[in-house]
């Protein structure tokens, strides 16, 4: 089954990359997008983590659920050998795991994670109102999560999962080998598979031809590209600044991350002009945001009255209205239109005192001082885990895996 590009031609596309913020990553990374080299990539939307899907056949649909979570968690904290007495589906992919590929440079990487951690609430907000919602116009990414049942767990759940995976990954020496951060990959990658083949079971309604592979690799990479060259991005518009090495360790560290959840590291990109060109010639595949997305996008929205965080309503809504301001801030017009997010009366109010704040702690806070730099670091890792936490606490026990 071949992939084709689709959507080249479609006014939402056009808008995006002529006009909105395709626009701006064209003319950030200085790339004239080739539509013949969709062809290098286009195998890729009917590809999949296949290591993944065996050892899921060999545990969680074949023995009973206590062993086989029993088998994963003793190979996710402890190492593997070649002669060991396990299932070769077992083997073959732990092997993989924990095997530290030569080009990976722990440094370089550890540069991409401090940024991530000083960006603080920053990050988060981009996450949320950049990355997570405009990733809802993207019709046929979302079909898994409409397929599994996703949408029904609820946006506080979704929410909850995004941040602990992107937190627990993106610290400093967090991706040794059986570390805490490691065994989230792992649990991410198998609930992939796990996902992929119940889709594949009783999902009679998916179109391979139209939305490839459930999970597929070139989706993967499309959403891990949002969790590093979107959120660059994203920073940049609320006035933080980023070095070169920075950005060159934000995109060696997802290409880490990418292997680690079985992604063929070849097609994974290492610096803005591949990521912009592969999300470019990837985006020709998909459609404009449907019914589900608009139901994705409401979710979302909806979230903020929902969580039990602040204990006050007008707590809710001031934290609604912040986030509304913050989709028509960095999200296109037509993208907050097609998924109906209201504009609020106040829109330039929160993103303007973000960025002044962000203009202030950098004044104060030099950059170029390795000392002073590192209190950021420290500062921005604080904030962030202290959001995690108020979302684990606030998320039902019945919604967590």
């Amino acid at each position: 089954m071949k992939a084709e590009p689709r959507f080249h031609n479609a006014p939402h596309f056009k808008n995006f990359w002529e006009k909105g913020n395709g626009k701006e990553l064209l003319d950030w990374a200085d790339v004239t997008p080739d539509l013949g080299n969709f062809e290098k990539y286009a195998s890729l939307y009917h590809e999949v983590d296949n290591l993944g899907d065996d050892l899921v056949k060999e545990t969680y649909l074949k023995l009973p659920y206590p062993e086989a979570s029993a088998l994963i968690k003793k190979y996710s904290t402890s190492k593997i050998s070649e002669n060991a007495d396990e299932p070769e589906s077992l083997k073959r992919f732990f092997l993989q795991m924990q095997e530290i590929p030569n080009w990976y440079d722990e440094d370089l990487g550890n540069s991409g994670a401090r940024l991530c951690m000083r960006s603080g609430t920053n990050a988060l907000i981009i996450l949320r109102d950049f990355v997570l919602m405009g990733g809802y116009d993207y019709a046929y990414l979302n079909k898994p999560l409409i397929f599994t049942g996703a949408l029904k767990k609820g946006a506080v759940k979704r929410l909850k999962d995004t941040l602990e995976f992107w937190i627990h990954v993106t610290r400093e020496d967090a991706l040794k080998v059986n570390s805490e951060a490691y065994q989230l990959i792992i649990r991410t990658r198998l609930m992939h598979s796990y996902a992929r083949l119940k889709i594949k079971e009783k999902g009679k309604n998916w179109d391979y031809e139209i939305w490839g592979e459930p999970i597929n690799f070139w989706d993967m990479i499309a959403t891990y590209t949002g969790f590093s060259l979107v959120l660059m991005q994203g920073l940049k518009k609320l006035g933080v600044k980023i070095s070169e090495k920075e950005e060159a360790g934000v995109f060696h560290l997802w290409k880490y991350i990418g292997y680690l959840l079985g992604i063929p590291t070849e097609y994974l990109p290492e610096n803005r002009q591949q990521a912009v060109e592969q999300l470019y010639l990837w985006s020709t595949l998909q459609d404009q945001g449907d019914e589900d997305s608009l139901q994705l996008a409401q979710a979302l929205l909806t979230e903020n009255l929902e969580s039990t965080i602040y204990r006050y309503p007008f707590q809710r809504k001031l934290l609604l209205n912040l986030h509304q301001s913050m989709n028509w801030f960095l999200l296109d017009r037509e993208i907050n239109e097609r998924l109906r997010i209201p504009k609020v009366a106040v829109t330039a109010v929160f993103p303007k005192f973000i960025i002044k704040a962000n203009q202030i702690a950098q004044q104060i806070y030099n950059l170029d001082d390795p000392r002073k730099n590192r209190k950021l670091v420290e500062i921005g890792h604080k904030d962030q885990m202290k959001v995690l936490e108020d979302y684990i606490k606030h998320t039902p026990k019945d919604f967590q895996y």
